[in-house]
């Protein structure tokens, strides 16, 4: 079995980074708290997680400085396990989830940090807010009863495809909302600061245009075994 070199792993990645500035999330999902225990040596401190159990599993044996982030499709009755430790929920991909993460922030009196996950693929399997949804929320009365959130900018998944101009325009929609949208007068609990867009596949793409965080999982720690 290759022994996977996760150090080694990571400063690649980094060195081929366009903007040295974009946040390297790394995606530990299906991974151990060994793997994570090797980046986190390595120097990262973003760890990125489809699922909410595997965030409440690995958490208590890990750093207590890691910053974990919900990337994942997010059922509403899971909110309560992960607000009290989660650093950025990306995947907000309904108004009714949004409403969920506000109360149960409400209930431990602390403000969660969001991205407002966007439809920007081809495929109908993929989550997300439509530009319409998006704006009339945005910049209408129910997001000023939200006071224990905070939106931090907007989150997309690129069509899963070889052609990369697929993927490059796909990225490039989202940049063009991200800024349209920093030109409106929005509420305070809105800053429009992180746009998350690209993969192990596509981060360099994603860079090109505009990414701030990418979200990088096989490339770092091998590929998955979902068994």
């Amino acid at each position: 079995m290759q022994t996977i070199d996760i150090s080694k792993n990571l400063k690649e990645i980094k060195d081929t980074f366009l903007n040295p500035e974009c946040l390297l999330v790394a995606v530990s999902k299906t991974k151990p708290i060994s793997a994570i225990q090797e980046a986190y040596e390595a120097g990262i401190r973003d760890f990125g997680e489809n699922k909410v159990q595997e965030i409440t599993d690995k958490a208590p044996s890990l750093p207590e400085d890691i910053r974990w982030h919900m990337i994942g499709h997010l059922q509403r009755n899971k909110v309560k396990y992960i607000v009290p430790f989660i650093h950025l929920i990306h995947s907000v991909d309904s108004f009714r989830l949004l409403k969920q993460i506000n109360k149960e922030a409400e209930k431990i009196n602390k403000t969660i940090h969001c991205l407002l996950q966007v439809h920007i693929a081809k495929e109908g399997t993929k989550f997300g807010w439509n530009k319409e949804e998006l704006n009339e929320f945005l910049l209408g009365d129910e997001i000023k009863t939200m006071h224990n959130i905070r939106i931090m900018g907007l989150m997309g998944m690129a069509t899963n495809t070889a052609n990369k101009e697929i993927i490059k325009e796909e990225f490039r929609t989202l940049k063009t909302l991200f800024e349209a949208l920093k030109t409106q007068s929005l509420p305070e609990i809105v800053e429009m600061k992180e746009i998350s867009m690209g993969m192990s596949g596509d981060y360099l793409l994603a860079q090109q245009e505009g990414s701030t965080m990418v979200r990088i999982g096989s490339a770092i720690f091998g590929s998955r075994n979902y068994n």
